[in-house]
């Protein structure tokens, strides 16, 4: 079987139908304009299709009625409809990435004298992906409960879409001359080891990591005081050389947050990421907001540095921070 009729073959099997509909007849059947259709299909990151092209199935049909419903009820206002639906496509691009690769490389390590990959991945794909389907669900509807309740907490982050948080960057210190050094297995391990340890400590401390940006973590606690013991304890990990965690510096700033579709906006990140660019390998910088909240706390030691020159910034206050047990 060739690589096109494989792929044809998995398309087929995971819609559900083989495609029979142009764009312009599925347009037709959801009842919205065609113009409407082909933005949305866009913003989700599809392929262009064009008139002609049969590529389509009846899901389609109905996920574009679906979308059109969503607009007509406020969902998707036109102000933010693009970078939402964009956001929606990244997301699920990135995983469907992930996870078709993954089924790939177990259906290629089948044993000698095993089926065909192809039917070996198709096989794998039907026992999988209703679970994940599930899962994905599950997963989902969890964090949908967790943002709801960190919302309504806080009435006026919900009227203004703007909360009073703490914003941190850590940092790993000669990333550059590191992943050289390091195969693509290597670099991957390495990686994934920093963000899931950093992970983990920001949620038990009651944090949310917003996103990592391979050698960069950026994450958000309510808590001044919580934010700086993730950075504390990670640049701790960094110092040990008994410990496979790489070398980090953070910069922590407390301030009024615009958060917008999973991300965060405005100066407090940009004073985050600031002091995180000064900061010495590491060291923990952290703001005036920062200091202001926990300086009066003998747990911290928070020494003047010099003032930050950044842009956007007259002047960036910092201070280093240490945990008061330090030497």
């Amino acid at each position: 079987m060739t690589e096109r009729a494989v792929a044809d073959a998995m398309e087929t099997f995971l819609l559900g139908q083989e495609p029979s509909l142009t764009r312009v007849q599925v347009a037709e059947r959801a009842g919205v304009p065609l113009d409407l259709a082909v933005s949305l299909w866009h913003q989700l990151g599809f392929p262009h299709r064009g008139d002609d092209d049969v590529a389509f199935v009846e899901g389609d049909v109905e996920a574009l009625r679906l979308s059109a419903d969503l607009v007509r009820l406020g969902i998707l206002p036109p102000e933010s409809q693009a970078a939402l639906v964009r956001t929606w496509g990244r997301s699920y691009a990135r995983l469907a990435e992930w996870q078709t690769t993954l089924l790939a490389g177990l259906a290629l390590d089948g044993p000698d004298g095993a089926r065909d990959p192809a039917d070996q991945l198709t096989t794998l794909t039907a026992d999988v992906l209703p679970r994940v389907e599930a899962l994905q669900t599950y997963v989902w509807r969890r964090h949908l409960a967790s943002a709801a309740q960190h919302l309504l907490e806080d009435a006026d982050a919900l009227a203004q879409g703007e909360a009073r948080l703490s914003v941190c960057f850590v940092d790993i210190v000669g990333y550059t001359t590191r992943s050289r050094a390091l195969d693509g297995a290597e670099l991957v391990a390495w990686v994934d080891g920093f963000e899931q340890d950093t992970t983990t400590l920001v949620v038990d401390h009651g944090g949310q990591v917003i996103k990592t940006i391979g050698d960069e973590v950026l994450f958000t606690v309510a808590e001044p005081a919580e934010a700086v013991a993730v950075a504390l304890a990670l640049t701790a990990r960094g110092a040990d050389e008994d410990d496979p965690f790489p070398a980090v510096r953070a910069g922590v700033a407390h301030g009024p947050v615009v958060r917008r579709l999973g991300d965060v906006f405005g100066a407090t990140v940009n004073a985050a990421a600031r002091l995180t660019s000064a900061a010495r390998p590491g060291s923990v910088l952290v703001d005036a907001g920062v200091h202001e909240a926990i300086g009066d706390d003998p747990t911290w030691r928070l020494r003047r540095a010099r003032r930050v020159q950044a842009k956007g910034f007259s002047h960036l206050e910092a201070w280093r921070a240490r945990a008061h047990t330090d030497d």
